[in-house]
């Protein structure tokens, strides 16, 4: 007597089908996607450290030290705007925060000469009275760039900055001065370097220790010894406008991952003009458009995952591909962006799919490098790497290529990288070396044991006081007596 065979369905619950399940793999690698997961999440540990009460306050006197220190270079000679707006930035520019050429900037590791980096953004000139689309003057200029005159100014202003101008002078007669990003961070850095020094012949309990202070480029790089920590700030003199520029206008009408997520009157409610010029452009007057106050808001819309793929991604690329200089991290952010257009806002959530979106940027990376093309995100007909030598762009192809070949083997080498750091600069503060000035609250005593009477203080407010908004303000004149602001109540 014949027998019918099994369906399937009986077949799978009579163990006939009981194939042995696979780890998910990487089919270029052969790495277990799992562990590059894992291996991620570790970097990440690493990477992003908790900061305690005292960290806290160190980083809140450092940065007032730099916002006082603006103050004065605002009264030197009134150049700067009285009623300024900075942007201050988490990362410092070598991190690809800004999109700014690294060329000309001193290389600096964190653990070995900082411990924290940060970016600020000066407005040396501000436009902010306009409803519509600014035009810029892009004659002279390749995509994404732009000469600045001050004929969009008043008198006093062009009277003010015309010694860091460029002079053009037309056959009928008139004289026209373009701002120039060259002559204005010669004229920033001068500025800082002399209230530095002024600050410096008075020094006050609590002050942040300068420790270094350096024109790198247009930019200027402090490194301040705060406490047990080191800050790196770099100051980056910019033009602020407020509204959208008309050459990015056609940008808006697309659709985009952030739609519905944020409003468009956050993402375009300003740009900045950068210092700095193309690759053919003229150095003393051209500048490149930034839109990094629309990062800012864009980041906000950005999965946990696909920013901790971006990090360790970015960490990779960093040591790899920093001879000759030719990707930043920018170009690394700006792929992410046109990824987050590009797929599901759905499998972008996924949160553990921190490993793919790893792979997938090594890949964008690569394939723009063979392609010699990365289109800027907000002026996609400027493309980023046009400048760049065929030589070049297949030289990082191919190192981007033994990544794509071995991503555990280079994600264990940038845990290391971070570890390492992190290592110096815990001995750094155990030897308290970064400073020897005392804290606001110290009474002068041995300065390896700084006296956290005030972060103990803003922690008991904090416990004390949920959902209010709580300030502390130190007088400089008498930095032993803090007073607390909450809500609206002074302590």
């Amino acid at each position: 007597m014949k027998m019918a065979a099994p369906t399937a369905s009986k077949a799978a619950s009579l163990g006939c089908n009981n194939k042995p399940a696979f780890p998910e793999l990487d089919f270029r690698s052969g790495a277990r996607v799992e562990e590059l997961n894992k291996l991620i999440q570790e970097f990440s540990k690493h990477d992003q450290r908790e900061y305690d009460d005292q960290r806290a306050l160190e980083i809140h006197t450092a940065k007032d030290f730099i916002f006082s220190m603006l103050g004065m270079v605002q009264k030197l000679d009134q150049k700067l705007p009285v009623a300024n707006e900075y942007l201050l930035l988490s990362g410092g520019v070598r991190e690809g925060v800004v999109d700014l050429d690294l060329d000309e900037l001193n290389v600096y590791a964190r653990g070995t000469d900082y411990d924290m980096d940060f970016t600020l953004l000066v407005p040396a000139l501000k436009l902010h009275d306009r409803n519509q689309p600014v035009t810029l003057d892009m004659r002279h200029s390749a995509l994404c760039h732009s000469w600045l005159s001050l004929r969009l100014f008043d008198e006093g202003t062009i009277s003010k900055w015309k010694d860091c101008c460029t002079i053009v002078d037309h056959i009928n007669g008139a004289t026209n001065y373009f701002f120039s990003p060259t002559k204005v961070a010669d004229w920033f850095y001068d500025s800082i370097s002399i209230v530095l020094s002024e600050i410096q012949k008075k020094p006050q309990r609590g002050m942040p220790k300068v420790e270094k202070v350096e024109k790198n480029g247009t930019i200027i790089s402090i490194i301040l010894g705060v406490g047990s920590s080191r800050m790196l700030y770099d100051i980056v003199p910019v033009v602020s406008f407020k509204g959208w520029p008309a050459v990015a206008q056609s940008w808006l009408m697309e659709n985009h991952f952030w739609d519905g997520k944020i409003t468009e009157e956050e993402v375009i409610s300003g740009f900045y003009l950068v210092p700095a010029c193309s690759y053919k452009g003229k150095k003393d007057n051209e500048w490149r458009l930034s839109f990094a106050r629309s990062e800012v808001q864009l980041k906000k819309c950005i999965s946990s995952s696909l920013m901790q793929a971006y990090q360790a991604c970015k960490a990779i690329i960093i040591k790899l591909l920093s001879r000759p200089k030719a990707i930043s991290p920018y170009h690394l952010r700006s792929m992410m962006l046109w990824a987050c257009d590009r797929l599901p806002a759905s499998y972008l959530a996924q949160e553990d799919y921190a490993a793919h979106f790893l792979l997938g940027l090594i890949d964008d990376l690569q394939h723009c490098l063979v392609n010699k093309l990365c289109p800027n995100y907000f002026i996609p007909q400027c493309n980023m790497l046009e400048h760049l030598s065929e030589e070049t762009v297949m030289l990082h192809a191919r190192k981007l290529s033994s990544v794509r070949s071995d991503p555990a083997e280079h994600l264990r080498t940038a845990i290391e990288h971070v570890k390492a750091a992190n290592r110096l600069t815990l001995e750094l503060q155990r030897r308290g070396s970064t400073t020897t000035i005392p804290s606001p609250q110290s009474d002068g005593g041995d300065p390896n044991q700084p006296d956290d009477r005030l972060a103990k203080k803003l922690q008991q407010l904090v416990t004390e006081n949920p959902g209010k908004s709580i300030s502390v303000f130190i007088n400089p004149d008498d930095v032993t007596r803090p007073h607390f602001r909450i809500d609206d109540k002074f302590f």
